[in-house]
């Protein structure tokens, strides 16, 4: 379905993250989401009483559409032995989700511009973005090292880097030169990872 053949309110809900990911919420009108849309201001508010409720909506979205967070890791876990392979595949199927695909990678922007304005956006870019994928990678990393204190340096070893390409990513005019960056990263650690894994047996 095309965009403008959707029904109106998850029109404004798609461009209204558009533009928060771009300028903030704060940087971004009520007339700045008609202009978007090409309505009036006063369509919106047939569909929305404000700019707040309409993000509470895109918060709302975000929770039914799936967002990956600690259960679906202890999920991946608890299906079968965790392989070096499957952490790169899973790994490499975060970045592309919160990095190609439109909802994903704007919300992820619109967590990063606004946890320092909005404790629940904070709370959230823990949730997705830093502290959930430290906490559901380590009983992972844990299952391998059979050592929990080494699972979480290495837990640490290996997000790092990850965590900072998502901005090198927005950044980038060649998007998949940071692809190649982190396949590299992720095959460099699963070598080093493996070597110490086998160094704790």
């Amino acid at each position: 379905m095309k965009r403008n053949e959707k029904p109106m309110k998850e029109r404004i809900l798609e461009e209204a993250l558009q533009l928060f990911s771009q300028n903030g919420y704060t940087g971004t009108s009520m007339n700045d989401i008609a202009a978007k849309l090409g309505v009036t201001k006063a369509a919106l508010y047939k569909h929305y009483k404000s700019k707040q409720e309409i993000l509470d909506s895109i918060v709302e979205k975000a929770s039914e559409y799936g967002l990956p967070e600690e259960q679906q890791g202890e999920d991946f876990l608890s299906e079968r032995q965790v392989s070096y392979d499957d952490i790169k595949t899973y790994t490499k199927e975060q970045f592309s989700y919160w990095t190609s695909e439109e909802f994903p990678s704007c919300f992820r922007r619109v967590l990063t511009l606004e946890q320092y304005r909005d404790p629940r956006m904070a709370n959230l870019y823990q949730r997705y973005l830093a502290k959930g994928p430290v906490s559901y990678m380590e009983p992972i990393f844990e299952q391998l090292t059979k050592d929990s204190q080494k699972a979480r340096q290495l837990v640490l070893d290996f997000y790092g880097p990850i965590f900072l390409l998502y901005s090198i990513y927005d950044g980038a005019e060649e998007k998949e030169s940071v692809v190649d960056i982190l396949d590299r990263h992720v095959d460099s650690f699963s070598q080093i990872f493996q070597q110490k894994a086998t160094a704790v047996k």
